[in-house]
């Protein structure tokens, strides 16, 4: 920065950088080239407080947050890689599948306004913040149209259940698959079952490969019903049920009792990475969604 006179850039830098690689090369070996420089700088420029850097990350992290121009999106992706000691690989899955917009996107109006006046105050640990929605599933490798069986849906978050949690977020750890509840009567199958501890509840999982239906969502206020009754401890929160389907109309969503629940919620999936304006569309159609139903529930 020195030589720059404290611009941005300067004049002279198409020149300076090959011929500062070539002597840094010489004295001290590989490592120097004119690319490496330029990262080099930028991480000078976003991280200019030296002991601010966090040592658990490695420059590879660093160079995948190097591409975030969001300061403060920078910053959560930092304490989230550290906090949840994510490989680098990991890390550049969640930036690329912009994993902050979509926590932010989750949230109703309320809490997407908290967290963008107190930046990276840690969220309230309610269930709505921690439910993502779309639900990225492209590391499965299936078809992303035709007809998917549930069970080959099943079969895939299993043999990728570590990505799958990536994908979930905080607190989640793996329960059962297929875990049966029984009546005086009757048996019935959850498919997958996870516990969050930060949440301190049983999340259960419903996989349907169609449209979202009242049956499904009626199944699945049946489910956590019984979850709560026969499976839930006396230290544990109210289990949360959500069904993960590829598609759910928006009128189902509001005249059941999805609306406004804090236990059970509806996520789409998707099986191919939508490109980063699809995505980013998708998630302003989410948000303007969320601050229209807050405007209508507001009491006139």
């Amino acid at each position: 920065m020195f030589e720059q006179q404290g611009q941005s850039r300067a004049t002279y830098g198409a020149r300076l950088l090959p011929q500062l690689a070539e002597r840094l090369t010489q004295e001290f070996g590989r490592g120097f080239d004119a690319r490496n420089l330029r990262h080099m700088r930028t991480f000078y420029q976003a991280f200019p407080i030296w002991n601010a850097v966090r040592t658990e990350l490695s420059w590879t992290h660093y160079r995948t947050l190097l591409r975030l121009d969001n300061e403060t999106a920078r910053q959560w992706y930092v304490n989230e890689a550290v906090s949840q000691n994510w490989s680098s690989r990991a890390l550049e899955r969640q930036i690329n599948t912009l994993y902050y917009e979509r926590l932010l996107a989750s949230q109703d109006k309320a809490a997407v306004a908290a967290e963008a006046n107190t930046l990276l105050a840690p969220l309230n640990q309610t269930p709505r913040e921690f439910v993502r929605d779309p639900v990225l599933l492209e590391f499965l490798g299936l078809p992303g149209t035709g007809r998917l069986l549930e069970a080959d849906l099943e079969q895939g978050l299993m043999d990728k259940l570590q990505a799958f949690l990536l994908e979930l977020g905080k607190g989640f750890a793996f329960v059962a698959r297929q875990q049966r509840i029984s009546t005086e009567s009757k048996d019935f199958y959850i498919d997958l079952v996870f516990y969050n501890y930060l949440l301190k509840c049983f999340v259960l999982f419903d996989l349907k490969t169609g449209e979202l239906t009242h049956q499904d969502i009626g199944q699945m206020d049946m489910y956590v019903r019984m979850h709560d009754d026969l499976k839930r401890g006396p230290d544990d929160n109210p289990t949360v049920g959500i069904i993960l389907c590829s598609q759910k109309d928006a009128s189902v969503v509001r005249y059941s009792v999805l609306n406004g629940s804090e236990q059970l919620f509806a996520s789409r999936y998707r099986l191919v990475l939508p490109s980063e304006e699809e995505l980013r569309r998708e998630l302003d159609r989410e948000r303007a969604s969320l601050m229209g139903q807050g405007e209508a529930d507001r009491p006139a």
